[in-house]
């Protein structure tokens, strides 16, 4: 895969590769096309190295790959160099917070992440709801082959072709939800996650579509088949 080093430091997102499942490589090379700094995430480096991909960050706790064997971090430089190395033991966080984090300190204004979906359960949930934590300090959009998901920061507006799937999911309770443009609008709205969302919606029509919120964390999401 074609290397990724034709834009300027920090003038686009950077991409963070977590490990779960791998997307379509069609829209890997996309990214890479716009991404000055790519970052993987711990045992996700050796499926990366196989597509030939240029790597800036390896981040991890690098305890074991997933055959238990340990992980051989000069092997890993031999194939990518120069290379940055960071090793984050913290157990209390994921290792998506802390590549989200390592970005955020750097100075970042966007990042894009894939390979954070599918595959355990657990993870998924967990690596796309986590994203709204830090909607205040770097803009996130988490991709892969069927969604685009990122938190709403503000009041969101965006043109959409008429049908296009848009969910909105609450991340706890958001209250004063107001929509516009959307095929099922609601005003002033409650959503809890788990009893009310406003899932599975659509643009009404061509045109503008507005997301507003007056407390809590809402991720937006734009979904194809």
């Amino acid at each position: 895969m074609s290397s990724h080093h034709i834009v300027r430091e920090k003038q686009e997102p950077a991409l963070l590769i977590a490990n779960g499942e791998a997307c379509s490589e069609e829209l890997l090379g996309q990214l890479l096309e716009w991404s000055p700094t790519v970052v993987v995430l711990d045992s996700a480096i050796w499926r990366v190295l196989e597509l030939g991909i240029k790597v800036d960050v390896l981040l991890g706790d690098f305890d074991e790959r997933s055959d238990g064997s340990a992980v051989d971090i000069d092997q890993i430089r031999a194939q990518q160099y120069p290379l940055e190395v960071v090793h984050t033991p913290d157990q209390d966080k994921t290792d998506l917070d802390k590549g989200i984090e390592y970005l955020i300190e750097r100075g970042y204004p966007a990042v894009n992440i894939v390979w954070a979906t599918g595959r355990r359960a657990d993870h998924s949930l967990v690596n796309m709801t986590s994203i709204v934590r830090y909607k205040d300090q770097i803009r996130i959009v988490m991709i892969d082959d069927h969604s685009k998901i990122f938190p709403l920061v503000g009041r969101f507006e965006k043109w959409y072709e008429a049908g296009t799937p848009i969910s909105l999911i609450p991340v706890g309770t958001v209250t004063g939800y107001t929509s516009e443009g959307l095929k099922y609008d609601l005003q002033d709205a409650t959503l809890t996650l788990g009893y009310r969302t406003s899932s599975s919606n659509e643009a009404a029509q061509d045109g503008f579509v507005r997301v507003s919120a007056q407390t809590g964390d809402l991720l937006i999401m734009e979904c194809w088949d």
